[in-house]
Formats: C-alpha cells, structure tokens, sequence
C-alpha cells in the first residue's frame, strides 16, 4: 500500500487507477489511501458538468479538456455512468466517446457506474476525486449522469458546475425547474446548430434574471461542440468563475461546506450499520413489524423502544 500511494503521489497513472479500483471496492483499504494522501489534497480545481440526458456532455467534455491540454494543463477525468439494476452492468459509453483522449499522458480518464447511488454520481466519485487531486492534476471534471430535477449531488464534490442544457427539452416551464436550474455556476447551451437554441438561451436567462438572491449571476453561453464552436469562450468563463472563488473567499466556503456534508455523511453511514446491526439481532425487527402491523404498536413506538435500548 506504501508503494502504491508513493507512485500515486509523482502522477503514475497505473497507479492511480489501482488505487481508485480499490476505493471502489475495499472499504478498509480506502480509508488507509485517504488518511496517507489527505494533505496532499485540494489543489486541483473540481469542475462538475452535469445535465439532461442526450445533452452532450461528454463531446463538450472532450473539446473542453483537449483546450486545457494544449495550454500545458494536466487533466483528470471521472465520467460516471447509469448501472443496470437487474444486471449490475454499466455501458460506460462517456468513455467510448472520449476514448482518444486516452492517450494523452497529460489526461487521465477513469469510468465509474453508479452502482444503484442516486444523486448523479457514484458513491465512490469523493474519494476519486481526492486520488486524481493528490497525484497532482490541474482541473478534475466529473461527468455526471443525465441527470434529473432533483439529482444535484455534484454540487457536494464541484467547486464549478457546469450545467450542459439543448434546445427541444420541453415548454418554458422546464427553464424555471428548481433543484438542477439552481445549482449551475455557468450554463451553455450546447448543440446550438440546433433549431430553437437561441430560444433556450432566452429562457435560461429569464430563469436567471427571476433569482434575486445570488451572489454572482452565472453566464449563458451557446456552443456546439461536436463543430469545436464556443469551447474557448466557455475555458475562459472556467477560468473566471476560479478566479472569482479565489477572489471573494468562496472558494474556501464551498469546501468547508462540502467537506462538513462529506463528514455528516460518514457519521450518518456508520450509525445506520449499528442500528441495523442492533434493531436485526435474533430478528428483533421482524417481531416488531409484525406487531405494527397488528395494530399492536406503531412505528414511532417502536423507534422509541430501539433508540432506547441503543443508548443503554
């Protein structure tokens, strides 16, 4: 383990990947990785690109990050993909889509599935997040999955969220959804060869303009990244959007933020195994439910009854 994260630290990108592989799927060994490399972390800049399904994130993903690259910048990549609740499969296709990128020694590309997590990204994408920070990457992206109204997760992890919108999603009704339409910090209208995005763009903005109570007023810019059009645009805003963390000290409340979710979360985690440990001991729980359900007790009877014998 010592060898693996002394590798991991110069940038060694097999490395990398056996220790994500191991974040995936050991739970002690993760701990041991995230404790060794902890100060190592928080210099790379966390950009979350998320959207509606079909809405090429993964093409704009691509431009974007060949951009960087050419300006000498080291990029890692999380794209997190549906799993097939029947199979445990995922397609990984945001790979596929990007799979030239591979080749890039200054790229690293890694494919999770969700593995039945909801929120967009996988239960594993913080801690991957933290390895590609620590073997010294410049930008992280983490793709999430096509998202819907309510699955706005990235904004725990991202310190930018790029909220990818098309033309033809549905009526004006769409652009003043709350939860995802909330959470952008810059917002393009991707496929914008498309009939109707200048419309799209008309109502993302309307959205924008109703919000009296933030901080900054996130851009709307048009690209069409399967023609190379608006990528440059949209890297300088990543940029100024860094900039503008840096400068106000929002940058730091965001982590703090984030960073006391991620610590609840732990706590939330570990307490549920000991009160399903507890509540499922010579099938206490079993008994219990049977008696709710006789109408013999009721479910916050119950509740009170375990919560008490836990506390001792």
């Amino acid at each position: 383990m010592s060898e693996l994260i002394e590798k991991l630290l110069t940038g060694d990108k097999r490395s990398v990947a056996r220790a994500i592989t191991v974040i995936e799927n050991y739970e002690d060994e993760t701990e041991a990785i995230i404790k060794e490399i902890h100060k190592h972390t928080g210099n790379a800049h966390v950009i979350g690109i998320t959207g509606p399904p079909g809405a090429g994130k993964s093409t704009l993903t691509d431009k974007i990050v060949k951009n960087l690259i050419a300006k000498g910048k080291k990029v890692g990549i999380i794209a997190v993909d549906p799993t097939s609740p029947y199979s445990g499969g995922s397609i990984l296709g945001d790979r596929i889509r990007m799979q030239d990128l591979a080749l890039e020694p200054n790229v690293f590309i890694r494919s999770m599935g969700t593995r039945g997590y909801l929120g967009g990204l996988s239960k594993a994408t913080h801690n991957a997040v933290k390895v590609l920070d620590a073997s010294g990457v410049d930008y992280i992206f983490i793709e999430t999955v096509g998202v819907g109204q309510s699955e706005v997760d990235i904004v725990k992890t991202a310190d930018t969220v790029l909220m990818v919108m098309v033309p033809g999603l549905g009526d004006d009704i769409q652009s003043i959804k709350a939860g995802v339409m909330e959470i952008g910090d810059i917002f393009v209208v991707n496929k914008a060869d498309l009939f109707g995005a200048p419309r799209t763009a008309t109502e993302i903005n309307m959205m924008l303009d109703l919000n009296q109570n933030m901080k900054r007023r996130p851009p709307v810019l048009m690209a069409t990244a399967g023609k190379n059009e608006g990528i440059e645009e949209l890297v300088d805003e990543l940029e100024k959007h860094r900039e503008y963390l840096a400068e106000t000290g929002e940058l730091t409340e965001r982590r703090l933020n984030n960073t006391r979710m991620e610590v609840i979360e732990l706590i939330e985690s570990e307490l549920r195994k000991i009160v399903i440990n507890h509540t499922e001991e010579e099938g206490r729980m079993k008994k219990c439910v049977e008696d709710i359900l006789a109408k013999n007790t009721d479910i916050y009877t119950v509740r009170d009854e375990f919560l008490k014998s836990i506390r001792g």
